[in-house]
């Protein structure tokens, strides 16, 4: 018999008991299994008593019984009372004697909660398109030339997309400040590499010239001493030189993978990837646009094992990521993970609330929608009929395409609840996103 306390909100406990007579049986199958090879001094394998076998085992045997156990009996009543488990539970015996007839026990848990979804059809949404021209691929292009340009000596004043080779000091107070002074330090103006009133204050100088100005730090800059503050900076410009693009053409083709040399390929490679990178785009942030959504209509309580589970899944990634960039990570290395709650509470929501969807509106991924994604991706490949049989033969990979298709549906059920602003974006407002 069991029965279910609510302690507070989602937390509950359950309290039951486990015959006696269920743990001894299994730990006297569990023992003679041991015995059959057990080494134990003075008797052959197989041959040892089963007192010997318990006076050696039973204690270690006894808590691996009774740990199955609990699980067994928690997962048996839990099912009996219609429990939707979240996380572990907590278990706690309450029988100091582990020989008498009946273990008293209470396990302590959280229950998922219940979803109310609110009215959607009050909701404004932005859903964004876009439409890809030759000016982007242009302009696509161009960007593309700027980044293999050579940079030749030019007799003038400095101005934008010009790479200058300067000295420069900046002091706090009248004094250098650390990381403020350089020499023979190279910039290309209006690559962002340096703060904008920094490269402004460049731009009109000549070879031989020397300035100073004041400039003031954004309050959120990374160098704490300076963050904030106006400092001065004396500039000494060294070697102005200006862009020399590549010509488009056959050369240049072949530097950018068109073994051929084929421009036309070229541009036609290009506009295929804009596309390609525009429409994951474009779906990323209606994506986005309508978890907002859901977020604002959606009232139900955050599990707290759920919330923890989440934010150690996320400063692990986050670990790994940092690993992944070359930042050597002592061994047991941990963060924070109160640093992961606030994405850990959305992820989480988003879960519950996702679930509550598709369950109440039979929103599921219909296999002919599974394939169609599968085949979408293979597109991108040189070989798509390889792609699609490496997707196929491993479930795991099959199942994160129905979890993609699934986030589909749920995106295409807000758009058509809710009311939709259609906004159309160009490529640098898109390109400005993740």
């Amino acid at each position: 018999m069991s029965n279910v306390e609510t302690l507070s909100g989602l937390q509950r406990r359950l309290n039951a008991s486990i015959p006696q007579q269920q743990i001894r049986g299994e730990m006297e199958a569990r023992l003679k299994r041991i015995g059959r090879t057990a080494k134990v001094h003075g008797f052959r394998p197989g041959k040892v008593p089963y007192k010997v076998l318990e006076q050696q085992y039973g204690s270690s045997v006894q808590q691996e019984v009774l740990g199955e156990s609990l699980q067994r009996s928690f997962a048996e009543a839990a099912m009996a009372n219609k429990l939707q488990v979240a996380g572990y539970p907590q278990f706690e015996i309450k029988t100091a004697d582990l020989n008498a007839p009946q273990i008293e026990f209470s396990a302590t848990f959280e229950v998922y909660p219940e979803v109310a979804i609110g009215d959607i059809s009050g909701e404004s949404i932005d859903r964004v398109s876009f439409t890809l021209s030759d000016a982007d691929v242009e302009e696509t292009l161009t960007t593309l030339r700027k980044q293999r340009a050579v940079f030749k000596k030019a007799d003038r004043a400095a101005r934008n997309e010009d790479q200058v080779r300067i000295d420069f000091s900046g002091k706090l107070d009248g004094v250098v400040f650390e990381g403020g002074e350089a020499r023979d330090f190279t910039v290309v103006l209006g690559s962002g590499r340096m703060l904008p009133d920094f490269e402004n204050a460049i731009v009109g100088m000549k070879a031989g010239e020397t300035k100073s100005f004041d400039m003031t730090f954004p309050a959120d800059y990374h160098g704490k001493d300076v963050a904030g503050k106006q400092v001065t900076f004396t500039i000494t410009a060294h070697v102005v030189e200006e862009p020399h693009l590549p010509e488009v053409n056959a050369e240049f083709a072949k530097a950018l993978g068109a073994a051929d040399g084929d421009v036309e390929k070229l541009k036609q490679e290009i506009r295929d990837n804009i596309g390609r990178e525009a429409a994951r785009r474009v779906k990323g942030r209606n994506k986005d646009n309508a978890m907002e959504v859901l977020l604002r209509i959606a009232q139900l309580e955050v599990p707290k094992a759920l919330l923890e589970s989440e934010a150690q899944n996320l400063m692990q990634q986050t670990l790994q990521d940092m690993e992944g960039r070359g930042m050597k990570m002592p061994k047991g290395t941990q963060l924070p993970t109160d640093m992961f709650f606030e994405r850990a509470t959305r992820r989480v929501k988003l879960g519950l609330i996702l679930a509550e969807l598709i369950r109440k509106h039979e929103l599921s991924a219909k296999p002919e929608q599974v394939k169609a994604m599968v085949q979408e991706f293979a597109q991108s490949y040189e070989h798509p009929e390889e792609v699609v049989r490496w997707y196929n033969a491993d479930p795991s990979r099959m199942r994160e395409v129905e979890n993609l298709v699934l986030e589909d549906n749920v995106v295409d059920w807000v758009l058509a609840g809710a009311k939709v602003n259609d906004k159309t974006v160009t490529l640098t407002e898109l390109m400005g996103s993740n």
